[in-house]
């Protein structure tokens, strides 16, 4: 089995429909081809990022015998793939690293002015989600559908500061506990003396 890229890297955004809140691009199309005894038979794999600019973003892959079945296909999966990102003054709110197979993506904040500083596949996907300033570094594999991946990893485990607030116990129980745990046992009172015996065997 041969196989070849279309390199198309483009925005889709004037193809958006009136109905559609998210706005569209195409990241690239995978070409392979089998050989038959009639010939050689042609397939697509479509890599699409949709989101809104609003912090909702996702990705799909489809596959067919057309490059714009193909799209649509992985437009439709890239809908019911959608995940919330946490956009903080147009960046994220801490540095985190996105896993996936062989790549891994470094992204971190940026102040405002940056920009996007990225590759392709990560600025495309921080673009559509709304953010306006991040720095990004792939390492590892620079395969594009895995690079999505890992920026989605990274993204799915940011978490803002309310989120991690609300994971910790409250305060209060905290110094109360430990309080209660710092605290000296009162000692026993002592047992009252048994009174001396007599001479004659009698206590007194």
């Amino acid at each position: 089995m041969r196989r070849g890229r279309v390199a198309l890297t483009f925005n889709r955004r004037n193809d958006r429909s009136e109905n559609s809140e998210f706005e569209e691009k195409l990241i690239n199309v995978n070409r392979t081809a089998k050989t038959y005894q009639g010939g050689r038979r042609f397939r697509f794999a479509a890599l699409v990022i949709l989101g809104d600019r609003n912090g909702r973003v996702g990705m799909g892959i489809g596959k067919a015998k057309e490059v714009p079945v193909a799209i649509e296909k992985a437009k439709s999966v890239a809908r019911k793939n959608m995940i919330t990102v946490p956009v903080e003054n147009g960046t994220i709110p801490h540095e985190v690293v996105g896993v996936s197979t062989a790549s891994r993506v470094l992204l971190k904040p940026a102040s405002a002015g940056t920009g996007v500083i990225a590759g392709t596949v990560p600025r495309s996907i921080a673009e559509l989600a709304g953010i306006t300033n991040l720095l990004s570094k792939e390492l590892g594999s620079r395969n594009q559908i895995n690079v999505a991946y890992a920026v989605f990893d990274g993204f799915k485990n940011l978490r803002t500061v309310k989120q991690i607030r609300a994971l910790r116990p409250a305060p209060t129980q905290t110094a109360a506990t430990q309080t209660a745990a710092t605290q000296p046992v009162a000692a026993a009172a002592p047992a009252p003396a048994a009174p001396a015996p007599t001479e004659g065997g009698a206590p007194q």
